[in-house]
C-alpha cells in the first residue's frame, strides 16, 4: 500500500510504522478475542517498538518474551500479562524473570526440575514447551520440527518421564510454536498432531498456547478456520487458549525509506542505497526474503531494472533486483514496504553503518519522530 505521508520530511533511511495500518491489524485480532475468549499476545522478537505498546495494549492482552530483556521492556511499557519462554534460562537472571512474569514455559524437564520449584513460589503458572514432530513447512531453518530439533519436548520425552499418567504437578499448560507467515490450514494440521500425541495431558491442564507464525492480518488468511480450530481446543479441553503473533500485529503497516547514493553500471545497472540488507533489513539474506517495493516491479516488470546494493563492505549485501518506470539517479527515495517486523529488532552497525531513524505517521498524517541514532549507538556497543 502506498504511504500517505511525505516521505520527504525526514533524512534517510527511517522506519516508519502507519499507525492507522496497525489499527487495523490490532481490530482484527480484537475480533478473534471477542468471538473467542482466546488471549492474544504480542511476540517482542518480531516488534519491540515499545513506543506503540499503549495502542496495542488497548486491544491484546500483554506480551510474550524470549528472554529477560523483553520479558522487562513489555512488563514496564505495555503491562497486562508477560508470558516468557527460553530454551534454557540463566540462573543469574530467573529470580528477576520470576519477579516480572506471569507465565514461565520450560523447554525440558531437566529446566523445569531446575528452575521450576522457584517460578512456582514466586507464583508463576509454568508450562512445557511441546514438540508435535509435525513439519507445515519447508525452509528448515525456520522449522522446529526438523530432525534433531533443540526446541520443545517430543512425545517420547514425556513417556521417559511419565510412561503412565498425564498429571504433572505443579504445570498448568503447554506451549507450541511451529508456524512461520502461515494460514490456519497449517495450525489445524498441528493441533490434530497434538491432540494425537498428548491428548491424555491436556485434560489436566488450564491453558494451552499455540505459539506465533499465524499470518492472522492478511488478505487471504481464513480466520474462520482460526476461530473454529480455538472454539474446538477450549471446549473439548476447557483450556485457555493463547496466541502469540508478532509479524501479524504489524503486518503491512511499516515502511524503511532509503535514498539512492550512487548507481553503477558495469554491464548491469546497480543502484546504492543508504540502506543495507545486511544492517537494516538482515531477513533479506537470511531467509532469504524479497521485500515489496512502492511503485516497483519484478526485474523486467518496468522500464528500468536495477540491482538495489547496500553500502557496506559485504559483496552479497544486495537487496535485489527490481525494476522502475524512471532511472533511478542520486538523490531519489526507495520505499520499502512490511519493513516494521524483524526490521528495528534485527538491524546491527556492521561497517559502522548508521541504524535507521524509528518515526509513526499518526492518523492524521502527521509524522513524529521516535529516535534517530548516531555515532554514540555505535560506540556504545563495542569497547
Amino acid at each position: 500500500m502506498k504511504p500517505k505521508f511525505d516521505i520527504n520530511t525526514l533524512p534517510t533511511p527511517y522506519i516508519i510504522v502507519d499507525e492507522s495500518g496497525l489499527i487495523r491489524n490490532l481490530e482484527i485480532l480484537k475480533k478473534i478475542i471477542d468471538k473467542t475468549g482466546c488471549k492474544i499476545l504480542l511476540a517482542q522478537k518480531a516488534f519491540s517498538m515499545f513506543a506503540l505498546y499503549p495502542k496495542i495494549g488497548e486491544y491484546l492482552h500483554g506480551t510474550t518474551a524470549s528472554g529477560l530483556y523483553e520479558a522487562k521492556l513489555g512488563h514496564e511499557e505495555m503491562g497486562g500479562e508477560t508470558h516468557i519462554y527460553s530454551p534454557a534460562y540463566n540462573e543469574d537472571e530467573f529470580t528477576e524473570i520470576t519477579s516480572i512474569c506471569d507465565y514461565v514455559v520450560f523447554n525440558s524437564f531437566n529446566q523445569w526440575e531446575r528452575f521450576g520449584s522457584r517460578a512456582l513460589d514466586a507464583g508463576c503458572s509454568c508450562g512445557l514447551r511441546i514438540n508435535p514432530e509435525c513439519s507445515t513447512q519447508e525452509c528448515t531453518i525456520y522449522d522446529p520440527c526438523a530432525p534433531f530439533s533443540r526446541l520443545g519436548i517430543p512425545i517420547s520425552g514425556f513417556k521417559n518421564v511419565l510412561p503412565k499418567g498425564g498429571v504433572i504437578p505443579g504445570i498448568t499448560g503447554l506451549h507450541f510454536h511451529t508456524l512461520c507467515e502461515q494460514n490456519s490450514d497449517a495450525l489445524i494440521k498441528t493441533l490434530d498432531a497434538v491432540e494425537q500425541k498428548f491428548c491424555e495431558y491436556l485434560p489436566h491442564l488450564k491453558w494451552i498456547n499455540l505459539g506465533g507464525g499465524h499470518h492472522i492480518t492478511r488478505d487471504d488468511y481464513d480466520i474462520k478456520g482460526l476461530i473454529s480450530a480455538i472454539l474446538r481446543i477450549k471446549e473439548k479441553y476447557g483450556l485457555t487458549v493463547y496466541l502469540e503473533p508478532g509479524e501479524a500485529v504489524v503486518l503491512n503497516a511499516g515502511y524503511l525509506v532509503s535514498s539512492v547514493m550512487e548507481v553503477l553500471d558495469y554491464g548491469k545497472p546497480i543502484a546504492i542505497l543508504d540502506t543495507s540488507a545486511a544492517c537494516h533489513m538482515p531477513d533479506v539474506l537470511e531467509m532469504p526474503y524479497r521485500p515489496p517495493i512502492i511503485d516497483g516491479d519484478i526485474p523486467g516488470g518496468k522500464a528500468y531494472t536495477y540491482r538495489l546494493s547496500g553500502p557496506t563492505c559485504l559483496a552479497g549485501d544486495i537487496i535485489g533486483d527490481y525494476s522502475f518506470d524512471k532511472p533511478l539517479a542520486t538523490g531519489d527515495k526507495v520505499i520499502f514496504g512490511d519493513m516494521a517486523h524483524y526490521t528495528m529488532v534485527k538491524s546491527n552497525t556492521f561497517n559502522g553503518m548508521k541504524l535507521p531513524s524509528i518515526a509513526i505517521a499518526e492518523p492524521e498524517g502527521k509524522i513524529r519522530l521516535v529516535k534517530s541514532f548516531g555515532y554514540e549507538d555505535f560506540k556504545s556497543r563495542l569497547s
